[in-house]
C-alpha cells in the first residue's frame, strides 16, 4: 500500500508542471497519464511475481534435496524395511488363514458333537425301550389262599428262591427276605421256592427252619424238581408245602466229612453232636408221619440199602412228607425278565465252583463249616467235597 500511495502523491504533483511547462492536446496528456500510472502497478505486480517464483523454487529445491537424501540411505537398510514389511504382511495373512481354520475346525466339531449327541440320545432311547421290554405291564396276584380249585398254585412277588447247596450265605439271604416280607405285610402269604437242592449245612437249613416258624405270615415251601437232605427237612417240617407230583424228596441219616486226623474220642464227639442235629430235624418229620425216628431211620433202609429214602411228591403226599400236590402253578410275581443275566451269573459261579481233577471228574467245593456244623446233603458220585 505504501508504494501506490507515494505513486499517487508523486502523479499529483505532477500534473501541474506538465500544464505549465508543455502545451499538450487532451488525447496525449491523456495517454501521457495512464503510461505514467500504470508502469509501477505492472513493476510492482512484476517483483510480487518474482518473489513467489522464488519461494516456489526454493520449495522444489528442499524436496529435492529431501528426496535424494531419501535414496541416499544405504541398501541394507532398505532390504530390512522391506522385509520386515513382508514378514508383517504374512503374519497377518497366516493368522487370517489360522483362523478362518479354526472357525471351519470348530463348525466341524459342533456338527460332530451334534451327531455324537443325537446318537447317544437314540442309543438311550434304545436302552430304555430294551429294559422296558424286559418288564410286563401288569401286577403280581395276591391270594390268602394260594390254591385254586383247578388245582393251580397262585404265587406272587413275595417269592424267595432256595437252590443248590444249602449255605449260611444263602440262608442269612431267606431269613433276611422273610423278615421283609413280614414288615411289609403280615398277612399275604410268602412262597419258599425250590427247584432244585442237594440239602446242605444243617445250622443253616436250622435258621430258614426257625425263620419260617417265626414269621407272622404264612411261609408256603413250594418244590418243583428235586429236594435232598436239608432240603427236603425244610419241605416236609412246613405248615404247608407243594409240590409237583413227579418232584422227588430224599431222606437220609446225615453223614459227617473228616477232616485231619482224627483220634477215636473225637471222632466219638462228632458222631454224638451230629446224632443230636438229626434228633432234633427228623424228629418234627417222623411225628408228621406219625411213627417214631427210629421208625423213621429203619424205613430208610427198607427202601433203600444206603438209607436214601426217596419218594416222588404223589407218593410223598401219603407220607405226609408234602401237603398238596399241584398240577400247575401259575408264577405271577415274575414280571422282569432276567434270563440273560442269570445265566452270565450262573456260567461264572460254575467255572469258579467246579475244579477238575485230574481224571476230569469235576467236583464242587462246599464252604467250610463252623466247628459245630454238620453237612445234611445228598451226595452219592462224591460231587460235593469240602476243603
Amino acid at each position: 500500500m505504501g508504494k501506490y500511495f507515494n505513486l499517487t502523491i508523486t502523479l499529483i504533483l505532477a500534473m501541474p508542471i506538465l500544464h505549465a511547462n508543455t502545451i499538450l492536446d487532451s488525447n496525449s496528456s491523456e495517454t501521457l497519464i495512464q503510461k505514467n500510472f500504470t508502469n509501477p502497478l505492472q513493476n510492482g505486480h512484476s517483483q510480487l511475481l518474482k518473489s513467489l517464483e522464488r519461494l516456489e523454487l526454493e520449495h522444489k529445491i528442499l524436496e529435492t534435496r529431501y528426496k535424494v537424501k531419501e535414496l541416499t540411505k544405504t541398501t541394507p537398510e532398505i532390504a530390512y524395511e522391506n522385509e520386515l514389511m513382508e514378514l508383517e504382511n504374512d503374519a497377518k495373512l497366516a493368522k487370517i488363514k489360522a483362523d478362518k481354520k479354526t472357525d471351519e475346525m470348530n463348525v466341524e466339531k459342533a456338527e460332530w458333537k451334534l451327531k455324537t449327541e443325537k446318537l447317544e440320545a437314540e442309543m438311550s432311547i434304545l436302552k430304555i425301550k430294551q429294559e422296558l421290554d424286559t418288564y410286563l405291564d401288569k401286577k403280581a396276584v395276591y391270594l390268602d389262599d394260594p390254591l385254586k380249585e383247578d388245582n393251580t398254585l397262585v404265587i406272587s412277588d413275595r417269592r424267595i428262591p432256595l437252590n443248590g447247596p444249602i449255605s449260611a450265605k444263602l440262608a442269612t439271604e431267606i431269613t433276611h427276605k422273610i423278615n421283609y416280607y413280614n414288615n411289609k405285610d403280615e398277612k399275604k402269604p410268602i412262597f419258599l421256592v425250590i427247584d432244585s437242592s442237594p440239602g446242605g449245612s444243617v445250622m443253616a437249613g436250622y435258621l430258614i427252619v426257625k425263620a419260617m416258624q417265626s414269621s407272622k405270615a404264612p411261609v408256603y415251601v413250594v418244590l418243583k424238581s428235586f429236594a435232598a437232605s436239608m432240603a427236603a427237612i425244610i419241605v416236609s417240617t412246613a405248615d404247608k408245602s407243594f409240590a409237583y407230583s413227579h418232584a422227588t424228596i430224599l431222606h437220609h441219616q446225615p453223614s459227617m466229612f473228616q477232616h485231619g486226623s482224627n483220634n477215636l474220642t473225637q471222632q466219638k464227639e462228632s458222631y454224638k453232636h451230629l446224632e443230636k442235629w438229626w434228633k432234633y430235624l427228623a424228629t418234627p418229620v417222623a411225628k408228621k408221619m406219625g411213627i417214631s425216628i427210629d421208625e423213621f431211620q429203619k424205613q430208610m433202609y427198607v427202601h433203600s440199602s444206603k438209607g436214601d429214602w426217596s419218594e416222588f411228591a404223589m407218593d410223598a403226599h401219603k407220607l405226609k412228607w408234602v401237603n398238596h400236590i399241584v398240577d400247575e402253578i401259575e408264577e405271577t410275581g415274575i414280571l422282569h425278565s432276567t434270563l440273560q443275566k442269570d445265566e452270565k451269573e450262573k456260567s461264572n459261579k460254575e467255572k469258579k465252583s467246579a475244579i477238575f481233577k485230574k481224571n476230569g471228574r469235576p467236583v464242587h467245593y462246599l464252604p467250610m463249616l463252623s466247628p459245630t456244623d454238620a453237612y445234611l446233603i445228598y451226595n452219592p458220585n462224591g460231587y460235593y467235597q469240602t476243603w
